[in-house]
């Protein structure tokens, strides 16, 4: 679909409350589609929960409800955390609808169809935390990895999905398509686990042991395998517009889901069904908190994002976890870092910048913007009204690097800073015979924060909203040309100057 660009997240499963990185991916998801929409592209942006399996079952057990009304209830605590944070999808997928159970019924059928699903016996053992079937080679150093969890043995009859037949297929998709993984140590990582045979995938489970999930169209007696359910979820929802939007341009995961899930299966599944595969499987790491591990198991190592939310307002949360994560890499949450993003990024940076420069335009021009042209251009002058950092940030966000977006956006502010000490208007004011110079340079500086007011938009809607505000410039959506230099405030009058980021004494705690 010309024009068109089509990016998900992970949808997340419901047996637990979200945590700080539900947030960060959905941050970053929102991010990614807010910059392309201000490329004039027709955006789908897909983010949602997974909503069957085991863990679900068992959870809505323990709670005394029926699991369907335990997924609306955690459903709903993840569309309020989306909503705080200004994430704006096209579309809150929940696996529980009925056009997804709709299209994964097909999917099985067309794969049984074909002679890709057989039946068969099976012994050994199984991953309760995972809800998957393991082997002796997943022990390492003889002891099952923590992620697994509990593993117990089994035996029972169950459906397979053929793998095998297409792992040469998928190393050559590999290598032919060296972004197809991002960032390139993941793609090494995938092919590594590619050098050996694969086993079948299990695509269903017993009726009799597990009952919440999508009937199986050949046999009613079984229902599907949670991640085939949840992987056809980027497939049932691609034409929620009325028209579909395939491949995908862009596909968010986590590191811990990328092998075997979205890196052996996925696109095992859409070759099998003679589908494209998606342009770019971006793959984030985790979080810690304070340096420690976060374990869903260990309640206070979670970070609740809520709180920070609710105190600092959504932008300063998306700044930091876009800022402090490096792509592929883990990042740590501490209160101490999150404080001087707080107070030094956004505070004495960008807040103070925008504070001061409006009100001196208030204080020596009455609100009103005088011409920053037809004066000598001094050398700083010239470095303020530089181009190249759209250009930076452009390339920087196209290598899927927002944290090298914003410390291009932050070199701005910086420079925007220096450009204030340099000049000196508080001093030229008191000169008459520097009126045209203080009209150059305060012209300048309100340009410099309209440009930064459009190059924050995906990182900081709301604050990106609140500065045009002061601006009294339309809040309406941007194009990322408009923060190329202009001279459009001519003349123009201003709104009353508001402290965009107020000092804090006390601050959340991380883990409550």
């Amino acid at each position: 679909m010309s024009g068109a660009y089509f990016l998900t997240t992970a949808i997340d499963y419901v047996n637990s409350a979200p945590h700080l990185g539900h947030a960060y991916e959905k941050v970053l998801a929102d991010f990614f589609a807010r910059h392309q929409q201000s490329l004039g592209s027709d955006v789908l942006f897909l983010t949602g929960v997974d909503e069957h399996g085991q863990k679900v079952q068992q959870s809505a057990q323990k709670e005394g409800i029926e699991p369907q009304l335990f997924c609306d209830e955690m459903s709903a605590r993840f569309q309020r955390l989306h909503e705080s944070l200004g994430v704006k999808a096209s579309h809150f997928v929940r696996t529980t609808d009925a056009h997804h159970k709709t299209i994964v019924r097909e999917w099985l059928q067309r794969l049984h169809d074909k002679g890709e699903i057989f039946f068969q016996e099976y012994e050994g053992y199984y991953s309760i935390r995972q809800e998957q079937f393991v082997t002796e080679k997943d022990k390492v150093d003889g002891q099952w990895p923590e992620i697994f969890g509990e593993v117990i043995q089994t035996k029972e009859p169950n459906y397979y999905f053929r793998l095998e037949p297409y792992r040469q297929r998928l190393l050559k998709h590999l290598e032919e398509n060296p972004e197809f993984v991002v960032p390139t140590f993941r793609r090494k990582e995938l092919l590594g686990a590619l050098t050996e045979p694969l086993a079948d995938l299990c695509i269903s489970r017993p009726k009799s042991r597990l009952s919440w999930g999508i009937p199986l169209p050949f046999n009613e007696d079984y229902v599907t395998y949670v991640w085939f359910d949840a992987l056809v979820n980027y497939y049932s929802f691609a034409s929620i517009k009325g028209t579909l939007y395939w491949p995908p341009d862009l596909q968010i995961i986590g590191k811990d889901i990328l092998i075997p899930a979205h890196g052996v299966y996925w696109p095992i599944m859409l070759f099998a069904l003679d589908q494209a595969l998606p342009k770019h499987l971006l793959v984030h790491g985790f979080w810690t908190n304070s340096g420690a591990k976060i374990s869903k198991s260990d309640a206070k190592s979670l970070v609740d994002p809520v709180p920070y939310v609710e105190k600092f307002g959504p932008d300063v949360l998306r700044y930091f976890v876009l800022r402090e994560m490096v792509l592929g890499q883990d990042a740590d949450f501490s209160d101490e870092r999150f404080d001087t993003r707080y107070t030094g990024d956004l505070g004495k940076k960008l807040g103070n910048l925008v504070q001061r420069t409006l009100s001196m335009i208030g204080r020596y021009r009455d609100g009103k913007i005088p011409s920053y042209d037809g004066f000598h251009i001094t050398p700083a002058d010239t470095a303020l009204r530089s181009d190249a950092v759209v250009e930076e940030y452009r390339r920087a966000v196209d290598e899927f690097a927002p944290h090298l977006a914003l410390q291009a956006i932050w070199n701005l502010v910086a420079r925007a800073n220096e450009y204030v000490e340099e000049t000196a208007p508080f001093k030229l004011a008191k000169d008459p015979t520097q009126a045209k110079r203080l009209d150059a340079v305060l012209g300048h500086l309100a340009e410099t924060i309209r440009r930064l007011s459009v190059l924050i938009e995906a990182a900081l809607p709301f604050t990106a909203k609140k500065i045009r505000a002061q601006l009294q410039l339309p809040l309406g959506p941007v194009k990322l040309e408009e923060a190329l230099f202009g001279n459009s405030l001519h003349g123009h009058v201003i709104g009353k100057p508001e402290v965009l980021f107020p000092p804090f004494e006390e601050k959340p705690q991380a883990g409550t």
